[in-house]
């Protein structure tokens, strides 16, 4: 029995894997149990950053692994604190609370939200405006928030006070507002619907209704966020700030962990009691988060993810040229979706076969999302067996 086959044997059937089983990576490059080589542009859905093996990350987690790794959150630890200071300060936000994934940071600001209501308001009947083909989690809170029928059917019944605004339609998102709404959620890139960037106009239309009606804005930059489309924050390129942000993925590089960051007048409705995380946080994960930010700073990794994504898009355009399939290609930086007139599946399939990983994002779409330590030789790469699958 291979691996493969054993891994059905015992994993719950939750994910439809590749029969491809990896066994470790270095640099931007992964490979297989049979030693085939594969160009990473996926990174374990826009976490690896970093890539594979970056020395000083690999340091600082095997430092902390030698020294403290797991104590109770009734306890401050220096790593905690350091990667506290550094979050706060990029997301130029106030508060921080660090969890293990992009679905519990999305479930602590929806509670954090919905807290501050009830000090407003004195009553626990908030309702949250999300958005169609949004992705904020699985958890029976977040895949509510989850703009998509498919995520949702067979786990009912869920929470309730969602509605489902249209993406850059100022006007849907006003037909939805009560007295009630106390939250809207949106990501400025949707990823899983499609790699859909939020229009200027629309996201700063946003923050004016929730600063004329004291409404929370939350901000998932799960995906999206640390850099990836060429800004540590992809809100700075709105120029906006969030009441709460959403994070996770690239924050870690590898390890698990999340957060959500408040600002202050939101960060003071959290009180003792209110939410928790026995791992959330930890020596090791916080280890990991202090390092990323430093790594981003010292070796320039974000100016990096500019350029290089500047000299992608210009062979992306060169490849909607070439081929009738190939309708076009959107998102921010290393954000990516190429765009079909059909099913996307296949081609996701072949090139996995000629050695790059990449994934779907809704049914007609290729989604980019490489590490930020790519190079223009990389993209190369990519673009030669993107041609030769889509030939």
């Amino acid at each position: 029995m291979g691996y493969y086959e054993e891994g059905e044997q015992y994993f719950l059937h939750a994910y439809g894997r590749y029969d491809t089983v990896l066994d470790h990576g270095e640099g931007v490059y992964l490979y297989d149990t049979e030693g085939n080589k594969y160009l990473d542009f996926y990174s374990g859905i826009g976490v690896n950053s970093l890539g594979y093996g970056y020395p000083a990350y690999v340091e600082a987690v095997e430092k902390q692994l030698k020294t403290l790794t797991h104590v109770s959150n009734y306890f401050y630890t220096v790593p905690a604190i350091e990667a506290a200071k550094k979050v706060v300060e990029a997301t130029r936000l106030s508060k921080v609370f660090f969890c293990n994934s992009g679905a519990e940071a999305t479930e602590g600001a929806l509670k954090l939200a919905r807290k501050y209501y009830f000090l407003k308001h004195h009553k626990a009947d908030s309702e949250v405006i999300a958005f169609h083909q949004s992705f904020h989690g699985r958890t029976t809170g977040s895949v509510k928030l989850t703009g998509n029928a498919h995520y949702q059917q067979a786990f009912g019944p869920l929470m309730e006070g969602v509605k489902y605004a249209t993406l850059n339609d100022l006007e849907s998102v006003k037909a939805l507002l009560t007295d009630r709404t106390g939250a809207i959620i949106v990501e400025p890139v949707q990823g899983e619907g499609g790699v859909n960037p939020c229009t200027k106009e629309f996201l700063q239309g946003l923050r004016q209704i929730c600063d004329e009606k004291d409404i929370c804005l939350i901000l998932d930059e799960v995906q999206c966020g640390m850099g990836r489309t060429g800004t540590i924050m992809t809100y700075f390129q709105y120029d906006i700030l969030p009441d709460i942000v959403c994070l996770a993925k690239g924050i870690g590089c590898g390890v698990p962990v999340g957060a959500f960051v408040a600002n202050a007048k939101f960060a003071k409705a959290m009180e003792p009691g209110d939410h928790g995380s026995t791992y959330g946080g930890n020596p090791l994960v916080t280890a990991a988060v202090s390092t990323v930010f430093d790594i981003l700073k010292k070796d320039s990794i974000v100016e990096n993810c500019k350029e290089v994504s500047e000299y992608l898009l210009e062979e992306l355009d060169k490849v909607v040229k070439d081929y009738d399939c190939v309708v076009g290609h959107r998102g921010l930086g290393l954000m990516q979706g190429i765009v079909l007139n059909v099913p996307a599946k296949k081609y996701v399939q072949a090139l996995l076969d000629e050695g790059v990983i990449v994934v779907t994002a809704g049914e007609k779409v290729i989604r980019l999302l490489p590490p930020l330590v790519i190079t223009k030789e990389h993209v190369d790469e990519f673009i030669t067996k993107l041609r030769k699958v889509l030939g």
